[in-house]
């Protein structure tokens, strides 16, 4: 991880020079050290390290734990302690303080990397998977639809502030309480208590939509009439780990037909949102499952662990959060796109250069093991277009190329520039699956995916952003595509996209 910066605690002295000395011979650079607690908290303030080695045992008025606390409550920063006594009750008052690992005392200079190594890799995979759920938590919040999610006991574990304008409660109060207690039900005509969607979904493992003229009762008592729709948030093996209700206000809705035709279209699109919340909770919850169980194979593994395994271990990682940041790109580019907020940006650029970058980059990233052989006859290439929203297009469908095709397999990316119709033709082709004729019409809606893909791993956002920027530079897309054969998509973009 580089060169880390390093605070030693050691109250003996010549202790505290010998480790400092190791950390110095296996790179590390070493910020100070400290033989008491008062003055160990005022050079960890003073210093920002990356990683405290803290001795349990120090003279004075604080031991190594109560220091550690004080330092923890201050700076984010991992704390390593370093012991010669591992009794319960010593090891008990540590965790309160979330140490990221134990060197018992002696040890050598191989027990003591590998105790930082860990250590630092551990702190900086929960910082991403904070980071991670901040995210999702901010993607959530902003939506004005009203949110409430669940666990699989039906218990309350979030609710966004749509939903608590809603339903009167704060979060401080909903969360922990029964769903049915926050989201209370009853049928308008007929005056009857509803079943409780989440109850109705952990039984049936499947999504529930309201029926017509149902009203939810707020805390105050109050009646709003609301539409909504309840999914079921899926784990490891399919398992319900609890449930989301997305729901919203109907009360300025017309009871008429109007309001019937209304209500079907907004079914529609609640089924859509729906599938958007269950689609993206369970491609977030299977990177970060990938990143949890390869920390506790690190955890567990500890001085065993081999520089092949922890290689293998950091690949996977890394691949995890890459697939995480692909996903919540994806998600706010369609938040930004469904605001009517996609900012489309034309500038001059070369068309053959722009191909050839892609390539490279793609190739460098994705590592897919197929070859992309690109195509090039005109002369003239120059055009006025969003390069990033380009980026956007070309990269999925190029990204799709890969996924449906075998490894080896051979991608065509062709650039036709006509400069007597103005506009430039891309052509990807694909040797891959192929997508059956009767799913082709659909494979620009919102989380539609084709028929023979189901068990491949994808949201059905991809085509919808490249529809998306197609739209953007007023230009159009086809498809054409035979199963066991391939697939191909020409994008037609008028060369001067000065909207």
């Amino acid at each position: 991880m580089g060169q880390a910066r390093i605070l030693v605690v050691e109250d003996e002295v010549i202790v505290a020079r010998s480790i400092a000395s190791q950390l110095s011979q296996l790179g590390y650079i070493v910020t100070g050290t400290a033989s008491s607690g008062k003055v160990a908290i005022a050079k960890a303030l003073e210093t920002h390290p990356e990683l405290v080695l803290m001795d349990i045992i120090l003279k004075g008025e604080m031991d190594g734990i109560a220091t550690a606390s004080k330092i923890r409550e201050q700076l984010d920063v991992p704390i390593i302690f370093l012991t010669a006594y591992g009794d319960d009750h010593t090891l008990e008052r540590a965790k309160i303080t979330q140490p990221f690992g134990y060197i018992v005392k002696p040890f050598t200079t191989k027990d003591l990397k590998i105790a930082i190594e860990i250590g630092l890799l551990k702190h900086q995979l929960e910082r991403e998977l904070r980071e991670s759920r901040d995210q999702l938590a901010t993607l959530l919040n902003s939506m004005s639809d009203a949110v409430i999610a669940t666990n699989e006991q039906g218990k309350v574990t979030f609710i966004n502030p749509a939903a608590e304008a809603l339903t009167g409660w704060q979060q401080k109060d909903a969360l922990g309480n029964e769903a049915a207690k926050i989201f209370h039900l009853v049928n308008e005509v007929t005056e009857t208590i509803l079943e409780n969607p989440v109850t109705k979904v952990l039984r049936e493992q499947q999504v529930v939509y309201l029926e017509e003229f149902t009203s939810l009762i707020r805390r105050d008592g109050k009646r709003v009439p609301i539409g909504d729709s309840a999914s079921p948030l899926k784990g490891r093996s399919d398992q319900i780990n609890g449930v989301v209700v997305v729901f919203w206000d109907l009360s300025e809705r017309h009871q008429t037909k109007l309001l019937e035709q209304a209500l079907e279209k907004e079914q529609e699109l609640n089924r859509l949102k729906s599938l958007f919340i269950s689609t993206v909770s369970h491609e977030f919850r299977n990177p970060l499952t990938v990143i949890q169980t390869a920390v506790e194979l690190i955890e567990m593994q500890g001085a065993n662990l081999t520089d092949a395994k922890r290689g293998i271990y950091l690949k996977r990682i890394q691949a995890a959060v890459q697939s995480l940041e692909k996903l919540m790109e994806e998600v706010l580019f369609m938040g930004r796109a469904e605001a009517e907020k996609l900012v489309y940006n034309p500038a001059p650029l070369n068309l053959e250069h722009f191909c050839r970058e892609l390539i490279k980059e793609f190739s460098i990233v994705e590592n897919s093991g197929c070859e992309i052989v690109f195509t090039c006859s005109s002369i003239c290439n120059d055009a006025v277009m969003d390069e990033g929203l380009l980026h956007y297009m070309f990269g999925n469908l190029l990204s799709n190329a890969v996924k449906y095709s075998p490894k080896g397999g051979k991608i065509q990316l062709e650039l036709i520039c006509d400069s007597i119709e103005k506009v430039a033709i891309f052509c990807v082709q694909d040797q891959g699956l192929g997508i059956p004729e009767t799913d082709q019409a659909r494979l620009f809606e919102s989380f539609y995916r084709a028929s023979n893909v189901q068990s491949i791993q994808g949201t059905g956002l991809g085509l919808v952003i490249v529809k998306r920027c197609v739209d953007a530079h007023n230009g159009q897309i086809n498809v054409t595509s035979e199963v066991g054969v391939g697939t191909k998509f020409t994008v037609i973009l008028p060369l001067n996209s000065q909207l």
